[in-house]
């Protein structure tokens, strides 16, 4: 009697294994083929930018003239062009050109920090347009510099004798002044300096060069 119990208790385990068996490899659901796996629109973003719009400050037109560069953050610390007031300093002469510093002194009341080359364009007449082709870029990049309120950098401006050149290719214009861009900024500011400029774009070298802030 013994026996009996044991094998039909035997039968019932095996039996229950094989329900358990089939359910584990016939139960589960195979993907059709022709399905695919669902995305949520909500989870990719599209990054769209635009360009800041230049602003003049004190002259009364923005250029091209130096590519400002985008996607700095907001108050990070760099001179913007109402924080300073610009000016050129004494210069010698020599090989055709003026040398002269333009110095550029931190008017606000925090420190700012300035690296790398001014844009610099010849402006004239009363909506400060362009003159022929800004300021080459001479040298490499210097190091940043930080102004304390009340200091000052400068950046050397050369200025090519434009009457040198063939009157029929620099088409010789009158000027008001220079067209600065600080480092890095979309605002520019004005100097006065009355002479004058190449209207032509096809002069045989320059009619300025610029040289990375360094301190004054």
């Amino acid at each position: 009697m013994v026996s009996t119990r044991k094998s039909l208790v035997f039968l019932a385990g095996v039996s229950a294994s094989g329900v358990l068996l089939l359910s584990a490899c016939g139960g589960g659901t195979t993907p059709s083929a022709n399905s695919t796996p669902s995305s949520d629109p909500s989870s990719s973003t599209s990054a769209t930018s635009s360009a800041p719009t230049a602003t003049a400050t004190s002259s009364p037109e923005s250029s091209s003239d130096e590519a400002p560069a985008t996607g700095q953050p907001v108050a990070n610390g760099l001179c913007k062009a109402p924080d300073v007031t610009l000016s050129l300093g004494p210069g010698d002469s020599g090989a055709g050109s003026t040398y002269r510093p333009l110095l550029i002194k931190n008017k606000s009341g925090k420190a700012c920090t300035i690296q790398g080359f001014p844009g610099v364009s010849y402006v004239t007449g009363d909506d400060g347009h362009q003159v022929g082709l800004p300021a080459t870029r001479v040298g490499t990049k210097g190091a940043a510099i930080k102004l304390q309120p009340g200091q000052s950098a400068a950046a050397d401006i050369q200025f090519a004798q434009v009457l040198n050149f063939d009157p029929a290719v620099c088409q010789p214009t009158d000027v008001r002044g220079l067209r600065i861009y600080l480092p890095q900024e979309t605002a520019s500011n004005f100097v006065s300096d009355p002479g004058k400029g190449c209207a032509g774009d096809k002069i045989p070298g320059f009619q300025l060069a610029v040289k990375t802030v360094r301190r004054a």
